[in-house]
């Protein structure tokens, strides 16, 4: 078995390559988060760069806390299959209804015969899946 303090590293990283494809500024990420920038380098360094520090509790409570890193990239670091899922404070049935669209419109066009895996659901079309669902599952509970 793999060493998990090893696989949460990789992970980390993962989590700076995927905010810096999305344009999300590490200045923004640790002044939202109250965490100074160095530490936060520190716990995701560049690609490339040095071997990123475990991130500890306490820096992932406030990187949730302030939403200054998507929960979906949060959700990296936790084990497969687990996802950090935001409770909603009350019900909002029209966020429910776009929820269940976006799903059902990705759903169908994964199933397209043209689609990464034609009438069969691809690894791709998995992956957007289980995030549509995520979602739905969020503001529906």
């Amino acid at each position: 078995m793999r060493d998990r303090n090893e696989i949460v590293r990789e992970r980390q990283s993962a989590i700076r390559r995927e905010l810096d494809r999305r344009g999300i500024a590490l200045k923004a990420v640790a002044m939202d988060a109250q965490i100074s920038y160095s530490t936060l380098v520190s716990y995701l360094p560049q690609p490339g760069g040095d071997k990123p520090v475990m991130m500890p509790a306490g820096a992932i409570y406030a990187l949730a806390e302030t939403r200054a890193i998507p929960d979906d990239l949060l959700s990296l670091l936790l084990p497969a299959g687990v996802l950090m899922v935001r409770v909603p404070e009350g019900v909002d049935h029209d966020e429910i209804e776009e929820a269940a669209r976006d799903y059902l419109a990705e759903k169908a066009k994964a199933h397209h015969l043209e689609s990464e895996a034609g009438r069969d659901i691809g690894p791709n079309e998995n992956q957007a899946l289980t995030e549509r669902a995520t979602v739905l599952k969020a503001v529906a509970a």
